[in-house]
């Protein structure tokens, strides 16, 4: 349900100063919302990359295809599902076992993905709307960050560097650095555990069902983030997650919607 804008001023950005502090926005909001806040009583944000943080998941079908086509090799039926929340390297390897014919490894797989995409994580890829923002005040606030993505390494560091948004991030790992990818809760503990805070204490933000899994089976509680990769599963999404936001303005504006009431 959309939810009336709690603000007065600064309609384009978040409250920095003067009487509009982050923290008494967020208190603002708590007394105007017969409910519990987004942010009240967490410790620590933990975001997904693409498609959660970044506006990247169009990418993803592009270069599956064109990998494709250069070895001659058609997709079976919901492959594209087979592949949700798996690592970097767990996908490889899903290639690998779904398509015999390919004689590399999986690091030969790696590398030519990344020499696929490098260049567009680097020029193309924007931040989600909002996000700027949020990540600024939630610095201001004392909130800390992290990042538990299914991408590889050097294209996460990359995508951060070219948004400059690198130094807000205590923690960044990518589910190639557990021992399973999304739906299990590894990469997300990880990031906890790096942060030193509690599962509970932690606000996950995520844009497809097997990552808002992911943070469920954390124990963390998880706002999904609407994608056009992802609006198949927007049903899905909401009756998995706590919260559900169109962009990031969203929680400022206080228009999220509470999921399961």
């Amino acid at each position: 349900m959309k939810r009336s804008p709690v603000l007065k001023k600064d309609t384009n950005r978040f409250p920095r100063t003067g009487r509009y502090t982050f923290t008494g926005y967020l208190q603002k909001i708590n007394r105007e919302r017969d409910t519990i806040i987004m942010l009240e009583n967490k410790k620590a944000v933990i975001f997904d990359l693409d498609g959660s943080l970044v506006d990247s998941m169009w990418i993803w079908p592009e270069v599956d295809n064109l990998y494709m086509k250069k070895y001659n090799l058609e997709a079976p039926e919901n492959f594209e599902k087979g592949i949700e929340g798996k690592s970097y390297t767990e996908t490889a390897q899903y290639f690998l076992t779904t398509f015999p014919s390919l004689n590399c490894t999986v690091d030969d797989v790696h590398r030519e993905w990344t020499k696929m995409t490098i260049n567009l994580y680097r020029t193309k890829v924007p931040l989600k709307p909002g996000a700027s923002e949020f990540l600024e005040n939630l610095k201001t606030t004392g909130i800390l960050m992290g990042i538990a993505t299914s991408n590889g390494r050097e294209l996460v560091e990359e995508a951060l560097k070219a948004l400059h948004i690198r130094e807000y991030f205590t923690s960044v790992r990518t589910a190639c650095e557990v021992a399973a990818g999304k739906p299990a809760p590894d990469v997300y503990l990880k990031v906890a555990e790096d942060l030193h805070v509690h599962p509970e204490s932690c606000l996950v933000f995520e844009d497809i069902p097997k990552g808002i899994e992911a943070g469920k089976n954390a124990g963390m509680t998880v706002c999904a983030v609407d994608d056009l990769f992802s609006k198949p599963d927007e049903e899905e999404k909401r009756r998995l997650a706590d919260y559900f936001i169109r962009d990031y303005y969203d929680i400022r504006n206080s228009t999220y919607d509470i999921c399961g009431v």
